[in-house]
């Protein structure tokens, strides 16, 4: 039993062996047009073969270049497919055999074309009119349904006849108008996918230009500053571009004609005759062209039509030169060579009065109607040349050149000696006129050089010269050379020599002009050169028995003084010179003594003067030719115009100054400059130099017709609002600060103050301060001892409202008190203050001032004062005053108070910027008075000890010390005078004061 059962199972093990099972992966596939993709094909068995079947049933090979198979392992192949395409549609089969067992498994490929533009350009342009076609190509699979859209809604053909759907897809508008411009949708749906794409498309709908000339007839006169201006005048869209044509050619701007921006004008210039004709004026956009003629009359001036070039060899017998001209009226032809004129008239025949000959009969010119001739006879090479054909009339003329070719033998021109010397080479010129070209071919002594021998010996041409380049070496060298010219008409010769150069002679030393460090020495050039120029002289110089000094100075055209340097003062010289040229040095010349001068100042400088910045600088440059023995110090630069009589400041410039730029001169104006050079011993001569500046130049202001306004205008309204914004400022000041031009003229001519001012008590004693010449300020001194004396004098006033709290530091004679935003602050010589406040009162509360002033100081006897208190006394009384300090109360006078009007002022500097002595006293708190202030609430009340900067002020036991030391205050009960403030007083610049 177990073994049936065992043979069994053997045979299902091997029944299953030999079976094979494929499957492919994936299952299906779709796949776009473009796209790849690969199927896997996977065998469970043993297989030998593994293939795959095209749709066609044909097996694919490995070689197909857009399907490729490829095996993996023994179990797997791989089918690609590449770029698939609708071909590639189909049920791909994959088969595997082992042997007889054969297995295969499909999947069905499915190709599909996504919606894809293949068209739709935008912009699309269409004229209008045209029945436009708007491409809009689109490809997918299943083909795909179009929309079109306009400014956001369905185009419906059925409702609007001018659009079409067409079977490709693309939008037809008959006739299409500029209103149909715009953005198009073109949209693509494919319904089975619910896939959808669109493009946008701009639609431009481009206008046929229209055009028209402002004058189809334009006049011109054939003048050289005469013009023509052609103009025409287009429409279109888009905005068309306008050109000029004549005979076909475009008109372009250049030296003949010049077009505005949008070449809708053409300016002819310089109109000739060749310039009339028709003009065509084309206006073109993307919708096409249209064109209008112009007609161009022109007044003729003259102009030559034709001439001729001629050629001739020498020695013909004659050559006619033909001149034709046209113009109107008709022109007068003259001739004319190089300096040489040949006009009608010049000699006569009788017998043919339109035959004019020269003087030499070998000229000969004949003039009929626009036709004139030019006949020359026994032709030489001299005639050879331009002549020049000059066409006139009353309107102009006309020039051109005619040239007469002429063919002669070669002509041997150049120097016939030359210098040299051994080892130098020279060069020989052979200069040779020939035409046509000749050629030049050197000989010595019968032979063509060079020779095999020769040496030293080069040739160069050029077309017009031969150089012989000859380096002699020894005394055969030197002689006769040939030069021989041949062309076809001829050939000429000539003999040039190469002579030994030889050391110039000795330059004869004329004069020797002495200086204290300098000298300088005038001579003659040697009587012989030796052939060749002098290229160096040499100078030698040396004290008496010493030895010679030189230096060497390169030779100048016309070279006859040399100046000699770095010499000692009072000392005697000797002097003497030789020429060196290319030989080399020769003799020098006879000594000559001279003896410099003593250390002096120097010579005046040599001006040179540069313009700069197109003529408003000017720079000046200087050289001094002796600086008198001792060093240069400075120079001393001024300079003035001359028709002034000022000089500018003075410049100095160090000793290595060299130049100096003068800025910021007047134009067109000629200045006077004056260089000094200064040593030790003193100054120089001035050097001298006048120069006038440049023109200004003329800016040419742009002009505008749309321009409402000149420059003079504008120049004047800016002139009126300044002065405007001037007066403003100054009634601001006025009514503010009391200040500026208007509180100027109520004071001083009015006699009236600013508004604001509290009555002519106040106005008056402002008049105090003000108007006093001393500059000292009215105080008061009341005393028992001195009342009836003070009130002879005027006698003092109680205070009042516009009694000063403080005062500040005394300022120099003759010095105007500084005005601020209080009342104005004076200064003042030995015045002492007190400010105390009384004690608390169930009433009231009062601020006691007490003030002594010193006998000295007192100003009570100023004619000034006097008058301003005698004014005062006409002024209304005071209220009552209330005494509330702890001194026994005075009776009142029975005398009139006379009120002095005193500024209040806080702590402030002198004129002169001194800070003032017054410093703050903190007051003791049971007589601070709670509602005194001075510029706003304080608890600190300034200071009344104040302290003449020369004199100390010690009064009635009131001692004053420095700014920053308290101040100490005695009352005398019996003599001092204690009045108080009233209790309401006004304001005052913006300042209160309450007692």
């Amino acid at each position: 039993m177990l073994q049936i059962r065992d043979l069994i199972w053997g045979l299902l093990l091997i029944g299953c062996a030999a079976a094979i099972q494929v499957e492919i992966t994936p299952a299906q596939g779709e796949i776009s047009v473009g796209e790849s993709k690969f199927f896997l094909c996977e065998v469970v068995g043993d297989a030998k073969d593994i293939d795959w079947y095209s749709p066609s049933g044909e097996k694919i090979l490995a070689n197909r270049p857009d399907i490729f198979v490829s095996r993996a392992d023994e179990t797997t192949s791989i089918l690609t497919i590449y770029h698939a395409n609708v071909d590639n549609a189909g049920i791909y089969k994959c088969v595997a055999k082992n042997g007889e067992i054969e297995a295969q498994a499909t999947v069905q490929v499915k190709i599909f074309q996504k919606i894809t533009f293949q068209s739709a350009p935008s912009p699309q342009e269409f004229n209008e009119g045209d029945d436009a076609d708007i491409v809009c190509n689109v490809v997918s699979s299943p083909p795909p349904t179009i929309i079109w859209k306009h400014r956001g809604s369905k185009i419906q053909a059925a409702k609007d006849v001018r659009f079409k759907i067409m079977d490709n897809g693309h939008l037809q508008i008959r006739s299409i108008k500029k209103t149909d411009e715009g953005m198009y949708h073109c949209e693509a749906r494919v319904m089975a996918r619910g896939e959808i794409d669109f493009k946008m498309i701009k639609v431009i709908v481009n206008v046929l230009p229209t055009i028209r000339a402002r004058q189809s007839e334009v006049n011109a006169t054939a003048d050289t500053l005469s013009s023509a201006l052609l103009a025409c005048d287009a429409d279109g869209f888009p905005e068309p571009t306008v050109t000029w044509t004549r005979n076909n050619i475009v008109l372009e701007t250049g030296d003949k004609y010049s077009l505005n921006e949008d070449g809708s004008e053409l300016v002819i210039k310089d109109v000739t005759k060749v310039d009339e004709g028709d003009y065509t004026c084309i206006a073109k956009n993307k919708a096409g062209e249209k064109a209008e003629e112009v007609s161009l009359n022109v007044f003729v001036q003259p102009h030559i039509t034709y001439m001729s070039n001629q050629s001739a060899s020498e020695f013909d017998e004659e050559v006619i030169f033909t001149c034709e001209a046209s113009g109107d009226p008709t022109p007068t032809i003259s001739w004319s060579f190089q300096n040489r004129q040949f006009t009608e008239g010049e000699q006569a025949s009788w017998t043919r009065p339109d035959k004019y000959e020269s003087l030499d009969r070998n000229i000969v010119v004949r003039s009929h109607a626009r036709v004139s001739s030019l006949t020359l006879k026994n032709i030489q090479f001299t005639y050879a040349g331009q002549y020049l054909c000059t066409a006139s009339n009353s309107i102009g003329q006309d020039n051109q050149h005619m040239y007469l070719e002429v063919r002669y033998a070669p002509k041997i021109q150049g120097e016939v000696t030359v210098y040299t010397w051994e080892g130098n080479p020279a060069n020989i010129s052979c200069e040779v006129e020939a035409h046509p070209r000749a050629s030049v071919v050197w000989f010595r002594y019968g032979l063509q050089l060079p020779t095999a021998n020769s040496t030293g010996i080069t040739i160069y041409n050029t077309p017009t010269i031969s150089y012989l380049e000859i380096t002699p070496d020894s005394q055969n060298d030197f002689g006769s050379y040939n030069c021989t010219a041949t062309n076809v008409i001829g050939t000429e010769s000539k003999e040039f020599l190469l002579i030994q150069a030889e050391v110039p002679s000795a330059p004869e030393i004329q004069r020797v002009e002495p200086f204290s460090s300098t000298a300088v020495v005038e001579f003659e050039e040697p009587d012989s050169m030796g052939g060749v120029p002098i290229i160096k002289y040499k100078v030698e110089w040396r004290l008496h028995g010493q030895s010679w000094t030189g230096k060497e100075y390169d030779a100048k055209d016309d070279m006859t003084r040399i100046t000699i340097v770095d010499l000692k003062p009072e000392t005697a010289y000797e002097v003497k010179m030789s020429a060196i040229n290319g030989k080399g040095e020769g003799e020098s010349s006879l000594p000559r003594a001279f003896t410099t001068e003593p250390v002096r100042e120097p010579s005046a400088p040599i001006l040179e003067v540069k313009g700069q910045n197109g003529g408003e600088s000017l720079k000046v440059n200087w050289t001094t030719q002796d600086d008198g023995g001792s060093p240069i110090e400075r120079y001393l630069v001024r300079y003035k115009a001359k028709h002034v009589s000022d000089w500018k400041p003075q410049l100095r410039l160090p000793h290595n100054s060299e130049h100096v730029v003068l800025n910021a001169l007047d134009w067109n104006t000629e200045y006077e400059i004056h260089v000094v050079a200064e040593n030790q011993q003193g100054k120089s001569e001035p050097g001298i130099i006048s120069f006038r500046t440049g023109t200004k130049p003329t800016v040419i202001p742009a002009v505008d017709s749309g321009s409402g306004l000149g420059t003079g205008a504008i120049v004047g309204i800016l002139i009126v609002v300044f002065f405007l914004l001037l007066v403003g400022v100054d009634v601001t000041c006025y009514f503010l600060n009391k200040c500026g031009l208007l509180m100027c003229i109520a004071v001083n001519f009015c006699g009236k103050t600013g508004p604001g001012a509290k009555g002519k008590d106040i106005e008056e004693g402002k008049a105090a301060f003000t108007k006093d010449e001393s500059k000292e300020p009215i105080v008061e001194v009341r005393t028992e001892e001195e009342h009836t004396t003070n009130q002879e004098g005027g006698g003092p006033t109680e205070p009042n409202e516009t009694t000063p709290l403080t005062e500040p530091e005394p300022a120099a004679a003759n010095t105007t008190s500084t005005v601020v935003n209080l009342f104005p602050s004076t200064a003042t010589n030995s015045v002492n203050e007190s400010l105390s406040t009384a004690q608390s009162s169930p009433t009231s509360e009062a601020t006691t001032i007490t003030k002594v002033a010193s006998a000295s100081s007192s100003p009570q006897n100023s004619p000034v004062a006097q008058a301003s208190l005698l004014k005062a006394n006409t002024q209304p009384d005071v209220g009552p005053l209330v005494d509330l300090s702890d001194t026994p109360n005075v009776p009142p006078l029975s005398s009139p108070t006379l009120p002095v009007s005193e500024p209040v002022s806080p702590p402030s500097s002198n004129v002169d910027g001194s800070q003032s002595q017054c410093g703050p006293v903190k007051a003791p708190d049971n007589i601070l008075n709670k509602d005194l202030q001075v510029d706003g609430p304080t608890k600190d009340v300034p200071s009344a000890l104040c302290t003449d900067s020369t004199t100390p002020a010690q009064n009635d036991g009131k001692t004053v010390k420095d700014g920053n030391a308290k101040g100490e205050t005695e009352l005398k009960n019996a003599t001092a005078e204690v009045k108080t403030v009233p209790n309401e007083a006004p304001q005052v610049n913006g300042n209160e004061s309450k007692a």
